[in-house]
């Protein structure tokens, strides 16, 4: 983009950075927020040409970025601020493991922590200063996942990343709350038409049977009869980024169709 492409301030509502936004949440996210009148940043490993018919118009803005290298964040955070001010910023690339952490390599670890966890500590260390001189001050929020609120036996290193993105969301909203940056943190589960889901349907022997599965955890997703969506997501985000959540901050907003709960009714036949 050049420097006479870039947003004018006076055109938009605000400047929004959205990490992993070529699918699913994210790019859910990036059009819900592009719509509201941001002007925003989606960054992801790879650029989706299946997304090049939809991301169209001069308030999205796409790059490469791997959230796993400081520089990549940071690079997508200075851009993205280049035309003045950076007012949102939301931590959403993540990736599944489901293993017990005895089959765990130190490799894949590294990789789940640092995609999951270190990617959100970059994102946040760098969008903070820029809130910091916002005289608005901004709003980060953090995609974790109902693994983050309670214990999951199947992916417990998954649930360890996301755990400790719910304990970061707490903790910074408490250390920026006078700087009027509010940290908040969606967590959702099961969410349909996500790169995790897909890639686990994608290996199943049954894709049918394991979607039924991953209905059948969630009480509300099992009345419905359906997973979350990625939009029902991205609606929640754009509220904690709006003006009707200016005084939320260090909260978790559980969009698992009550999965989180605790155990759910059983089914009578």
């Amino acid at each position: 983009m050049t420097e006479s492409s870039k947003p004018s301030m006076s055109s938009v509502r605000g400047v929004a950075v959205v990490t992993g936004g070529e699918s699913g949440i994210g790019r859910a996210t990036v059009l819900r927020l592009a719509q509201a009148g941001y002007a925003v940043y989606s960054g992801d490993l790879r650029l989706n040409p299946s997304n090049d018919a939809v991301f169209t118009g001069p308030n999205i803005h796409r790059h490469a970025c791997d959230v796993r290298k400081e520089a990549d964040v940071r690079s997508l955070i200075l851009t993205a601020s280049a035309a003045g001010r950076l007012d949102v910023l939301v931590n959403n690339a993540g990736i599944g493991m489901v293993k017990p952490i005895t089959e765990v390599t130190e490799e894949e670890w590294d990789r789940c922590l640092d995609t999951n966890l270190k990617a959100a500590f970059f994102g946040c260390k760098h969008a903070i200063p820029l809130m910091q001189v916002n005289p608005q001050g901004g709003a980060i929020v953090n995609v974790a996942s109902n693994a983050g609120l309670l214990p999951r036996a199947h992916d417990p290193v998954y649930s360890i990343s996301k755990h400790a993105l719910v304990g970061l969301t707490k903790s910074l909203a408490l250390c920026h709350s006078v700087d009027r940056i509010r940290i908040n943190a969606v967590c959702p589960g099961p969410v349909g038409d996500t790169g995790m889901i897909n890639a686990d349907l994608a290996v199943a022997s049954d894709p049918k049977a394991m979607a039924e599965q991953f209905i059948a955890a969630s009480p509300l997703a099992r009345a419905f009869r359906r997973m979350i969506t990625p939009d029902e997501v991205a609606q929640a985000i754009e509220y904690l980024v709006s003006d009707a959540a200016l005084l939320v901050t260090g909260t978790m907003i559980a969009i698992d169709g009550g999965k989180s709960l605790g155990v759910p009714p059983r089914v009578t036949q």
